[in-house]
């Protein structure tokens, strides 16, 4: 479950979804994602200590990737499941948003 656990912050698949078209510096991240550096740094600790990106240093400069291939598989499952799903996960009210459950 803490795979899971990493992959729910809105923040940590923002940069996934930037790294699956290739590999990325934080400085890129940061233009990219419109996020600040520390912020953007932060969550890529997080995502190295799960395993799930690493880097390599060239120069100067780290560039980030997937180490995993496999997870682009199943980040792209998990969108076809909610595209199926439709709203039905959003408003799920045991795990979904509680603000659009009220709504």
């Amino acid at each position: 479950m803490a795979l899971f656990r990493s992959l729910g912050d809105p923040t940590r698949l923002a940069i996934l979804h930037r790294l699956a078209h290739g590999e990325a510096r934080v400085v890129d991240l940061t233009a990219q994602l419109g996020m600040a550096q520390s912020t953007v740094s932060k969550h890529l600790a997080c995502l190295r200590d799960c395993g799930l990106v690493d880097y390599r240093v060239e120069g100067r400069q780290s560039f980030y990737a997937f180490t995993r291939p496999e997870l682009l598989d199943l980040l792209r499952s998990a969108e076809s499941v909610l595209a199926a799903t439709g709203s039905a996960v959003a408003l799920c009210p045991v795990y979904g948003d509680p603000a659009r459950v009220r709504a």
